[in-house]
Order: structure tokens, then C-alpha cells, then sequence
């Protein structure tokens, strides 16, 4: 998926304060389907969720290093669950308590991360 903002390039994340209104259901559907296959929106509709599958320990942990540069970039971060041969990545906006266009934004860079 290509997450554009027309001429100027690749969407980024803006800062995101407790006033800032949460995603209502059918942005977050269309939002959604412009993602990768493999996220699905949690039960409660408040975050999103991908698991990625790895041959091994080195290739999880490098890509769990790159979407940590990703959030550190965005100043937007995910929960992140690691495992041996797996990363489980989480996004929700913490500081309303629901989806904002941000976890869309870094979802979508983070489908752009080499796994194989």
C-alpha cells in the first residue's frame, strides 16, 4: 500500500493530544482495507493489530530495530509483543484512548519493512 499526500509525499503522523477526536467506525474501515493484509481491528474497535512470522531470532529482532526507528521517526509508538520467531504490533493513539489516523500512518510504513 501507497500512503500518499498527493505531491508532497508519504503522510506523516501529527501530534495527537487528548482533545484530538477518535477515527469514527467507518474511517477506520476504510483506513483499514488500504493496509496490508494481516491487520484486523481488535474487539472494541480501539486498536489494530498485525502479526509478523520470521525464520529466526536475528531477522525478528532487526525487524522489531526497524519499527523502532519508525516510531522514534514518528514520534508514535506501538505495543510491541516479541517472540523467538514473531512480533505482534499494536496500535492505538494512548492519548484518546482510540484510533487516529497516525496508527494508520505507521501501520502502513511498517508494511513497507523487508520481513523476509
Amino acid at each position: 500500500m501507497t500512503r500518499s499526500g498527493g505531491s508532497s509525499g508519504a503522510r506523516h503522523c501529527r501530534p495527537c493530544e487528548g482533545g484530538t477526536p477518535p477515527l469514527a467506525a467507518a474511517a477506520i474501515e476504510r483506513e483499514l482495507a488500504e493496509l496490508a493484509a494481516g491487520w484486523h481491528l481488535l474487539a472494541g474497535g480501539t486498536a489494530i493489530l498485525r502479526e509478523f512470522r520470521f525464520r529466526d531470532f536475528q531477522h525478528t529482532m532487526s525487524f522489531v530495530n526497524a519499527v523502532a526507528h519508525v516510531a522514534n521517526t514518528e514520534n508514535h509508538h506501538p505495543d510491541l509483543e516479541v517472540g523467538y520467531n514473531y512480533c505482534r504490533v499494536r496500535y492505538t493513539t494512548h492519548a484518546i484512548g482510540a484510533l487516529s489516523e497516525n496508527d494508520f500512518i505507521c501501520a502502513a510504513l511498517i508494511d513497507a519493512i523487508p520481513t523476509a
